[in-house]
């Protein structure tokens, strides 16, 4: 079983905790994972992109000129694809971008993403996170004794009821704040460093369990 050290808000160890293999030792699936995350960056997409075809422009509906005798090439309307101001041929029209991805690909590509973060060293456990009031320069402060640069994911458990942890981070560039809930394998992998605390881990692992327990009910359900 894999084991992370828990350090406070100084980067000091404060102990250590052990993580369940079967999300922190999965094997990591780089082409699930980048299926995963190209459907759900296509998901994103607004899809309203729009060009008119000939049909659709406005006027066009009288023939230029006669079809023979003038000497020209013989055309049948202005709006024709040839012509400046025209229609547009195959072009975007309004549709959705949406892949189908199934459960299990989501999940298994986020347990190769948490486990490739705890293997690179990027996977950092907080042992509590708190402010009384929201203070953007003690978050920084923070992040600067925890050795965390560049783009940082901050995951908790839950929403904090005065919100100050989130209104404390929010303000400081490439830092993302992301609940157990909605973790994303976009966002694990996006990221430079990855802070937990220790409740989110707790909530991980109940929603780990939860699931294997599920699986074991439909299991035992298909052999009856």
């Amino acid at each position: 079983m894999a084991a992370i050290d828990i350090v406070d808000a100084a980067g000091k160890k404060s102990g250590t905790r052990d993580l369940p293999a079967a999300i922190f030792e999965a094997p990591v699936n780089i082409p699930l994972m980048h299926q995963v995350v190209v459907a759900a960056m296509a998901g994103q997409r607004a899809g309203t992109h729009k060009v008119k075809t000939r049909g659709e422009v406005r006027g066009g509906g009288v023939k230029p000129w006669r079809q023979k005798g003038t000497g020209r090439a013989r055309q049948g309307s202005i709006r024709a694809p040839q012509w400046t101001g025209g229609g547009v041929v195959h072009g975007p029209v309004v549709r959705t971008h949406d892949q189908r991805i199934n459960k299990k690909m989501v999940k298994g590509a986020l347990r190769s993403a948490l486990s490739d973060a705890l293997t690179s060293g990027k996977l950092v456990a907080l042992k509590e996170l708190s402010f009384e009031e929201p203070k953007t320069k003690q978050a920084s402060e923070m992040l600067s004794a925890l050795g965390c640069e560049g783009r940082v994911l901050l995951v908790l458990a839950t929403p904090t009821d005065a919100g100050a942890v989130e209104k404390s981070f929010r303000n400081i560039p490439h830092v993302r704040i992301a609940y157990i809930g909605g973790l994303g394998t976009y966002d694990v992998l996006l990221a430079d460093h990855m802070l937990v605390t220790t409740e989110a881990l707790d909530a991980l692992e109940a929603a780990a369990e939860r699931a294997a327990q599920g699986s074991a009910k439909g299991a035992g359900g298909e052999a009856a």
